[in-house]
Parts: structure tokens; sequence; C-alpha cells
């Protein structure tokens, strides 16, 4: 096994410590582990993917349009 050194913020080093209970590294492996998982699925997504750039940005408009119609009138 590779060991590997994060930095971490002071202030989170701190909270951190007032679990001692908890393996640290081992949240780490999993976090690790998790993300490379959802980055090879959408890697794959995006290799069988036929929709372009242009089409990605149009539905993201068309999605935030409905998305305000729908919060505005529960407002």
């Amino acid at each position: 096994m590779t060991t590997m050194t994060l930095a971490v913020p002071d202030e989170l080093k701190i909270k951190m410590e007032t679990f001692p209970e908890m393996n640290w590294s081992e949240v780490a492996r999993q976090a690790f582990i998790q993300k490379v998982r959802d980055l090879e699925i959408l890697k794959k997504f995006k290799s069988d993917s036929t929709m372009t750039e242009e089409d990605a940005l149009r539905m993201g408009r068309e999605l935030n349009e409905r998305l305000a119609k729908r919060y505005k009138r529960k407002n």
C-alpha cells in the first residue's frame, strides 16, 4: 500500500481531533474510493454519449428555467 500525506487546514485538524475514535485515514481512503467510482461512471457516460456541449448547455438552461418557474410559484 502506498502512503500519502495530506494537508488540511488547521481549523479542520482541530475539529478532527475532537473525534479521536475516528480512523481518519480510513475516512479519507473511502472518500477517495467513492470519488474515483463517481469519476469512472462519468467518464463512461461521457464516452458513450452523443450529446454535444451545446446540447448540454441548452438542456441546462431549460432546466434552470423550469426550476425558476416552479420555485417562483411556491413563493
